[in-house]
């Protein structure tokens, strides 16, 4: 169980590495689609390049962070049944999930992408739009993020085994950083509960 941790968190720090990656990506297709709007009007001309180098990258950040999306549990769930049961069976839910309906779907993605980047990449298949990009390299982000989806699925299938054995941590909590926003309000809030104590402590002293 010790080596199949390791790599459990072996592919939750790649997962994590990618999606702080994801970020730029989205920054880039916003730059992009700026630069277009201002090449637009000012001179009064523009490409499908731009337009179809945005959907690469919205492509590229969707898929790419999906496994980073399962590793923070921030995937939408139903958990109006789920989150009343007990955590042994929630956690047996998960294990069946991941293993019978997650891998079968990822594996058959890839088994049906692949050999399409392959083609178009052999082929050097181009957009049918006039001043287009070529196609491979936005399909490849199909079997690239269904990898890491599926990596990070058996991730959680792991760590799930691990605390069922008693070997490791509680998974089903969500592990998302808190945000400076939120880290903001939280400091707020103590002080002002602080304030609330300190007035209260010298209105009892009265």
């Amino acid at each position: 169980m010790h080596a199949l941790m390791k790599f459990s968190r072996a592919i939750d720090w790649l997962n994590a590495q990618v999606g702080r990656f994801v970020i730029w990506l989205i920054f880039a297709a916003t730059a992009i689609s700026a630069i277009n709007a201002i090449v637009r009007k000012v001179f009064d001309t523009s490409s499908n390049a731009y337009l179809e180098a945005q959907w690469y990258l919205y492509a590229w950040s969707f898929l790419a962070a999906a496994g980073f999306t399962l590793l923070h549990r921030e995937h939408v769930r139903i958990d109006v049944l789920n989150s009343r049961l007990p955590k042994r069976v929630q956690v047996w839910i998960d294990i069946v999930g991941f293993a019978l309906f997650l891998t079968p779907l990822c594996l058959v993605v890839l088994w049906l992408s692949f050999p399409v980047v392959v083609q178009m990449y052999e082929t050097g298949e181009m957009s049918g739009n006039p001043g287009g990009l070529i196609r491979w390299p936005v399909w490849l982000a199909l079997p690239v993020g269904f990898l890491l989806l599926m990596l990070q699925g058996w991730s959680e299938l792991i760590k799930r085994i691990a605390f069922l054995r008693g070997e490791g941590p509680d998974p089903m909590g969500r592990l998302t950083d808190k945000s400076a926003e939120a880290e903001l309000m939280e400091a707020l809030r103590r002080q002002n509960e602080a304030g609330d104590a300190g007035a209260a402590g010298a209105a009892s002293q009265r």
